[in-house]
């Protein structure tokens, strides 16, 4: 029989007695048939014997000689994302009973005395599962290569934390009047436009328009995937907000918008990291990160009554699934539609006429 695992096909059948599996390489299951039948026929004339199996690399030879140069390669325009690989790709290395286990041996009880080891040394589950998403990566590319025929599953731990937490119009209010510059500045921004801090982070002058719509516009040029390259109108209070450092920073055509002395020459989330945690003490709002300002600002504009796809479209979310989760329709909002599509008879009655010609009256409901 035939398989399709990712983008090729891979074929398994038993003989004497011994599992045969091998990848076709090819992507057309007609080819990949013929190839089967071609391993099957070359074994009833004896031209072949039953192929021996690979030898497969230990995690440390894999990680090492080809999923981190993958990684270079492939994020070399995210150093973030390629730093998060070789992060986790050092924790797996350090633990011995998964480095030097050969892949194919990668079972789930290694994976879970990884697990218990890192939960040991005080790890939250949502850092542990950040490597555990490197580990299945890694395994998933070395069955995609055709060194290993299959691998363990990898599976999440269940009790993260997630970014949902919303602010109240009164939390915000309390956290903005404590937090200095440029957090105030960068949190409001965040509040009225919805952008990730990543995205905030790496604006610049050239990107803002200032007589577009009614307030101005932003531009968002840097993000997670090719949807999150949108355009946002200011708010008010956004408008104000840049306009006071434009002027300030003597009206420049270009440049960061939050300049600082860092590596980039922009804002990163740690140099606002000492501001947060003193504003969080100072308002008594409670613990959060500055997405949930992101989170916040989306949860507001479902419950205004914006649409999944102009939620989608502001958000700059790849997939209209994620914005369904913050819009809740009403009750009257559902009656609205309903009576939208059935004109204006929705809850009246109507007058009908038979086949005589004498008008009755029909309850619509």
């Amino acid at each position: 029989m035939i398989y399709k695992r990712g983008k090729v096909y891979w074929y398994k059948f038993m003989w004497q007695g011994k599992l045969v599996r091998e990848s076709t390489k090819q992507g057309n299951d007609k080819i990949a048939r013929q190839m089967e039948a071609a391993h099957r026929t070359s074994l009833a004339k004896g031209e072949v014997g039953i192929r021996e199996k690979t030898i497969a690399p230990t995690f440390a030879e894999f990680a090492e000689s080809r999923f981190l140069p993958w990684a270079v390669t492939i994020f070399a325009s995210k150093p973030k994302t390629w730093m998060w690989y070789r992060n986790g790709v050092r924790r797996l290395l350090a633990y011995q009973p998964i480095s030097q286990s050969r892949l194919d041996d990668l079972n789930g009880e290694r994976i879970a005395s990884y697990i218990g080891h890192r939960q040991t040394a005080g790890l939250e589950v949502s850092s542990i599962n950040r490597e555990l998403q490197v580990l299945r990566r890694l395994l998933h590319l070395a069955v995609d290569w055709g060194l290993v025929d299959r691998c363990t599953k990898v599976q999440m731990l269940s009790g993260e934390r997630h970014r949902e937490f919303v602010l109240s119009r009164q939390e915000e209010a309390r956290y903005l009047a404590v937090a200095p510059e440029p957090l105030t500045s960068i949190a409001t921004v965040l509040a009225d436009t919805g952008m990730r801090p990543e995205e905030c982070y790496r604006l610049r002058w050239e990107a803002v328009t200032w007589v577009n719509g009614r307030n101005g516009t932003l531009l968002i040029t840097h993000g997670k995937t090719a949807a999150a390259r949108r355009v946002l109108p200011m708010s008010p209070r956004v408008r104000a907000i840049l306009e006071l450092r434009w002027e300030a920073a003597k009206k420049p055509r270009d440049g960061w918008v939050w300049s600082a002395p860092t590596r980039s020459g922009h804002v990163e989330a740690s140099s606002l990291k000492k501001q947060h945690r003193k504003a969080q003490r100072m308002s008594g709002v409670p613990q959060f990160v500055l997405y949930s300002l992101r989170h916040t600002f989306l949860t507001r504009l479902g419950e205004s009554g914006c649409d999944s796809w102009t939620l989608a479209r502001i958000a700059g979310h790849s997939s209209i699934a994620i914005s369904a989760r913050y819009v809740h329709p009403s009750h009257d909002a559902v009656l609205s539609a309903m009576e939208t599509l059935g004109g204006h008879n929705f809850g009246h009655t109507r007058k009908i006429e038979n086949l005589s010609g004498e008008s009755s009256k029909l309850l619509t409901s």
